[in-house]
């Protein structure tokens, strides 16, 4: 490493104001910084040093998400095989390096696309460039189905990152999170390639049936009687394989364990918050509540409320997606109300709206575009509790 700073320190001077390289300062200082700390100190002004930075909060974001990233692809090989009748016959490695096959290219586009935009952003507005990508760039995938085709993968995320993030003024500017906006234009600009039987499974045999849970949980809406008891029993009362992540989804998304992992540690960090974490699976919690005892249908009456919060990917969105610091909501009592709202509508939309089964993107965009409000009318609310207690005092 005392050699790399030493090279370093050699080249800087070619990087910056009046060196060859001038224009690359953005580009070598991100790279600079990601290797190491930075040496620049305050001159001017109070300042409060903390122990971390947006890089190690990042860093520890994605050291969060490589739970769900290693179960996903153990779960894509294990899917392929097993739909294929090999599963017995293939050992833990075969699965996995055919898993990280199908996986890794995924991440490299997501990588190269994103990090190429924001290099660029930062070269043209002299800025540095943020770390703000090193997460998003590792969520795009796992929110893709695996036979994600790589070009759309790639566009989806140029959307993210141009449209999402950098109109706004880049990192900790943007107002929805952006990789669900890279998934929402995915979702609905290759509809055919993120909804179906088709798309969860890499080279699935044919007679083999590749619907999620979400999807066998659609069809109870119209079934009746036997028949919906019967679909249940099938393919929804494997509890067990939900939770643990063994069924067809998109790449990270299925194994609640691997994501409560990565909760804990971002919890433990303080990185995440709990506020919003147990505010969503309580909100989820409640509207399948109300839907047990409302009825109406199969789906309303036959999943248990406690069944949403590990189908498709509510647990996934609730610890990853609705935490976003920048996107969410800021104040202590917005963070209750934000994650309530977000499981509450999750589970509305996916039981009404047969056309998104998978709501949890719907729902946090949607409370993304509505936190900056919730926040007001908490200070508000704040701000006149306190000229109560002002005129009370006097």
């Amino acid at each position: 490493m005392k050699a790399l700073r030493k090279f370093l320190d050699k080249k800087k001077p070619l990087f910056q104001k009046g060196g060859k390289f001038a224009k690359l300062q953005s580009s070598f200082e991100a790279f600079e910084t990601f290797l190491f700390v930075p040496n620049i100190t305050s001159h001017t002004g109070t300042h409060i040093k903390d122990a971390i930075d947006l890089k190690r909060t990042m860093s520890i974001v994605v050291m969060a998400l490589i739970p769900a990233l290693l179960f996903g692809i153990y779960n894509t090989g294990y899917q392929h095989f097993l739909s294929v009748g090999e599963l017995a016959n293939t050992d833990f490695l075969d699965i996995c390096v055919y898993g990280l096959i199908k996986i890794l290219p995924i991440i490299v586009v997501s990588y190269v696309v994103g990090l190429g935009i924001e290099f660029a952003f930062a070269q043209m507005r002299g800025h540095q460039v943020n770390e703000g990508f090193l997460v998003s760039g590792m969520l795009i995938p796992l929110i893709m189905p695996v036979t994600a085709p790589l070009w759309m993968v790639a566009v989806s995320t140029a959307f993210a990152v141009v449209i999402g993030k950098e109109v706004f003024g880049g990192t900790g500017m943007n107002i929805w999170n952006p990789a669900l906006v890279a998934r929402a234009f995915f979702f609905f600009a290759y509809p055919s390639k993120m909804s179906g039987e088709s798309v969860w499974i890499a080279e699935k045999a044919d007679s083999f049936s590749g619907a999620t849970p979400l999807a066998h949980a659609a069809n109870l809406v119209d079934v009746k009687g036997d028949a919906a008891v019967t679909l249940y029993q099938q393919h929804l009362s494997n509890v067990w394989d939900m939770f643990v992540g063994f069924i067809p989804g998109s790449i990270g998304e299925t194994s609640t364990i691997a994501i409560l992992i990565g909760a804990v540690i971002l919890i433990a960090t303080g990185i995440g918050s709990w506020k919003i974490i147990v505010s969503v699976f309580a909100g989820g919690y409640v509207m399948g509540m109300l839907f047990n005892l409302i009825g109406g249908n199969a789906y309303m009456e036959l999943i248990p409320a406690w069944q949403h919060l590990i189908m498709g990917g509510f647990a996934f969105g609730a610890v990853f997606m609705a935490t976003d610091p920048v996107s969410g909501a800021q104040t202590a009592r917005g963070k209750y109300i934000y994650g309530f709202l977000i499981g509450f509508l999750a589970v509305l939309i996916r039981v009404l709206n047969a056309g998104f089964p998978e709501a949890m993107m719907l729902s946090i965009l949607l409370m993304n575009t509505f936190a900056p409000l919730i926040d007001h009318y908490v200070v508000q609310g704040n701000i006149k509790r306190r000229l109560k207690r002002v005129k009370v005092s006097a």
